[in-house]
């Protein structure tokens, strides 16, 4: 079992720019939905966007700490046009 802020500091260490945003599933530690606003995504497609998250909590992935992620990633301008609206 892994918990958020584990979770959290792991994406920071990739990305350290990084706003996260880390939410249990289902209570269990090991299912996650996590948003990540980071400038590091510019000009990435949302596939090599994930591809970084899934590098940087590729340990918890492997042994699942973490057995199911669902992600949300942004560029920072991404997240102020979905606020804005």
């Amino acid at each position: 079992m892994i918990n958020p802020q584990q979770v959290e500091a792991m994406i920071k260490a990739e990305l350290p720019d990084a706003q996260i945003q880390v939410q249990d599933l289902t209570g269990g530690g090991d299912h996650y939905q996590v948003t990540v606003v980071s400038s590091q995504f510019a000009d990435k497609g949302l596939v090599q966007q994930h591809q970084l998250i899934y590098g940087a909590l590729r340990q918890a992935m492997s042994t699942e700490a973490i057995h199911a992620l669902a992600l949300k990633t942004y560029t920072p301008e991404a997240w102020q046009a979905t606020a804005a609206s």
